[in-house]
This record gives C-alpha cells, structure tokens and sequence, in this order.
C-alpha cells in the first residue's frame, strides 16, 4: 500500500486554531485573573507542530523496494487533535478488548466530579489518582457485596477525561468494570 500522510495543518480546526490562538491568549490574559494552566496552552502549541515537518520527522527505508518515506512527528494529543485522538482511542480500544478485558459482561460507570473538585483534580495529579483509586475501589466493594462470595474478586479498567466536548475543564472518569465476579476454585479461577 502506499503511504497516505495524515495533514492536520489542511483542516478547517486547524485553520481556525492557527488563526485566532494568539488573540485568545491575549483575551485570556486581559480577561481572567489567572493564566491558562499550562496543560491547555501545552494541548494548543502541541496540535500546531502537529504533522510539521520543521518540526521533525522520522525516515523509513524499505530494503526490498529502496523505497523512502518521511513521516512527521504527531502531537500524541487526545484532547484537541482529532487525528492523535481517534488513532489512539482505536488502539486503546483494541488493546483492551483483545489482551485486557475477559469476555463477559461489563457495564459502564461515569463518574462526573463537582465543580469545587475539578480544578484542584485538573492540577493536582495525586489528587486525580485517588479520586480514581476510590470510585474504582467502591464499585468493586458494591459488586462483591451483590454477589455475596467470600474472597471474590473482580476486574476493571478506568480512564479519567479532563475535558468536555467543548473542551472545558470537566473532570471525570470512565470506568469499565466486570458485571460479576471471579472465585478461585483450586489451581483455576472460574
């Protein structure tokens, strides 16, 4: 097959993030007390080097054919670029289904956090990591005092989003669990 490089620079988001960035930064400034935490102006700078390659690229040689390609740096964003973000999520997604998650049934538990808390899990990393640990450790605690099994145990996958569709601070978590659980009979789980 041939080689079809990604052109984030040729979209219309792209366009419009290139064009008026510098005027939001200056908005931003002028309008609020605080700057932009540095993980969004981190997402914007990012997504612009995206597929640039001034920016850097990697050269990929064929032995067989003496074919070259160049191919650019991507920004690896999940927020902001839709090309980073739907190949990662695919990836992510096939991964998991493949090699992670065991085929039974799972259900789906969101956890949106309050305005008071978003900010302080947003900045604070430890913050974030024990939010998530304790969401994931009640549901686990919840669905093994369902089933009523001594020394079950159980199984999830969580992912926490620091955006909302419209790219505002919305913190929340994403959490894959098991809908039962696994006990231990001799050598085997079952």
């Amino acid at each position: 097959g041939t080689y079809c490089p990604r052109r984030p620079q040729d979209t219309v988001l792209h366009h419009l993030v290139r064009e008026h960035y510098a005027t939001f930064l200056a908005h931003t400034v002028a309008t609020y007390a605080a700057p932009l935490p540095r993980y969004v102006t981190d997402a914007f700078e990012r997504y612009l080097a995206c597929g640039d390659f001034s920016r850097g690229f990697v050269r990929c040689h064929c032995d067989v054919c003496q074919h070259d390609v160049l191919v650019a740096f991507s920004c690896k964003q999940r927020g902001l670029c839709p090309s980073c973000s739907a190949r990662r999520m695919c990836d992510e997604a096939a991964n998991i289904t493949d090699r992670i998650l065991p085929n039974v049934p799972l259900r789906q538990w969101v956890l949106s956090l309050p305005f008071e808390l978003r900010g302080l899990a947003a900045t604070k990393p430890d913050v974030l990591t024990a939010l998530g640990r304790i969401f994931a450790e009640e549901i686990a605690r919840a669905t093994k005092r369902l089933v009523g099994v001594a020394d079950a145990q159980t199984g999830a996958v969580s992912f926490p989003q620091r955006f909302g569709g419209s790219l505002n601070l919305h913190v929340h978590f994403h959490h894959l669990a098991v809908d039962a659980v696994f006990e231990k009979h001799g050598e085997g789980v079952r």
